[in-house]
């Protein structure tokens, strides 16, 4: 917590008290929330990031795009446009966003939109001549506004929600009541080895409803990096130093793993979604070889030497994945 988080406590209490009477009004109805009779399974946390929500839209891609007709909504935060729009083939990361543009990228066969009003965005969805069966809507924890028939709430393993506080002094965007409304808890980014005990007391310390279900992921990182038109084994980039470029919420997972697995790197970092300048591009073009992650590599592809710019692919597995999927399904089936 740095100093200057720690003078604005006081503000702690207003901004707690501002967002529980928010949410108080949706619980007893003086503001509207909107329900669907189709499935919509909504992916968010309670803090400004770095939990792992990509991953996650990712992993219910996979497993419900064979089955059904999937479709993403997400804000598309820091893109150049405003509205409804769909990823088509005129699509890049200053149209859509980073992260939906990545969406896009990697599964050609469901339909990415982004939309700020997420009830608009839905009704646009169901206009559609191609209807999608489930929307996943990305962070959209806080989004009030839809009633989301599967609620998913992330919180990262060394930044648990209930170690937090609210903004300006924590991370939280709301408070850790909010947790409540989650039908899943998956606790992110935990060590390969978790064992059974520290699952048992971190749970203890979510104190999770009764009909709260938790579950605890891990990251996999990619044997294999990519660039344009190429792709090499990670392993290759041990014979020569690189810079590692970040522009994440968090960014210390992948630079454990990068260290402890022995590569000799470099790390520029800068801060989550950021928009490159000209000046940091010029810099950038001047390393001999760029590894950065698959959401900053959208934001660059074009503007680094293609032969020079790799990114490595990451995924989220989930421990006791078949009784994760299987609540999934289980929420998807009446359709």
């Amino acid at each position: 917590m740095n100093f200057i988080r720690k003078i604005l406590f006081p503000i702690v209490p207003i901004y707690f008290v501002v967002t529980w009477f928010r949410n108080y009004f949706y619980d007893i109805g003086i503001f509207k929330s909107k329900s669907y009779n189709f499935p919509i399974i909504c992916v968010g946390n309670l803090s400004v990031g770095g939990t792992g929500k990509s991953p996650m839209i990712e992993y219910l891609i996979r497993l419900l795009k064979g089955k059904y007709k999937v479709a993403t909504l997400s804000r598309g935060y820091k893109r150049n446009t405003k509205g409804f729009c769909i990823a088509d083939e005129n699509a890049s990361a200053e149209k859509i966003g980073d992260e939906p543009f990545q969406f896009h990228q990697k599964f050609k066969d469901i339909i990415v939109s982004v939309d700020g009003n997420r009830q608009n965005g839905i009704a646009q969805l169901k206009q559609l001549q191609n209807v999608p069966e489930i929307i996943l809507l990305d962070d959209a924890f806080q989004h009030r506004k839809v009633k989301a028939g599967l609620n998913i709430l992330l919180t990262a393993f060394d930044k648990l929600y209930v170690d937090d506080f609210v903004l300006p002094t924590g991370n939280l965007r709301e408070s850790k009541i909010g947790a409540k409304r989650a039908q899943i808890i998956v606790v992110t980014k935990c060590p390969d080895d978790l064992n059974e005990s520290k699952r048992k007391e971190i749970i203890t310390k979510l104190k999770p409803l009764s009909l709260q279900k938790v579950f605890f992921s891990t990251i996999k990182y990619s044997e294999t990096v990519y660039g344009y038109q190429l792709s090499e084994p990670l392993i290759n980039l041990q014979k020569e130093r690189f810079t590692l470029v970040t522009g994440i919420a968090n960014p210390k997972p992948l630079l454990n793993f990068l260290k402890k697995s022995g590569y000799n790197f470099e790390h520029l970092n800068f801060k989550d979604h950021h928009n490159f300048t000209e000046s940091e591009l010029k810099l950038l073009n001047t390393k001999p070889l760029i590894l950065t992650t698959e959401k900053d590599y959208m934001r660059l592809k074009d503007n680094i030497a293609k032969e020079r710019l790799f990114y490595l692919p990451i995924e989220m597995q989930i421990f006791s994945n078949e009784k994760f999927d299987n609540l999934v399904n289980e929420y998807v089936i009446p359709i």
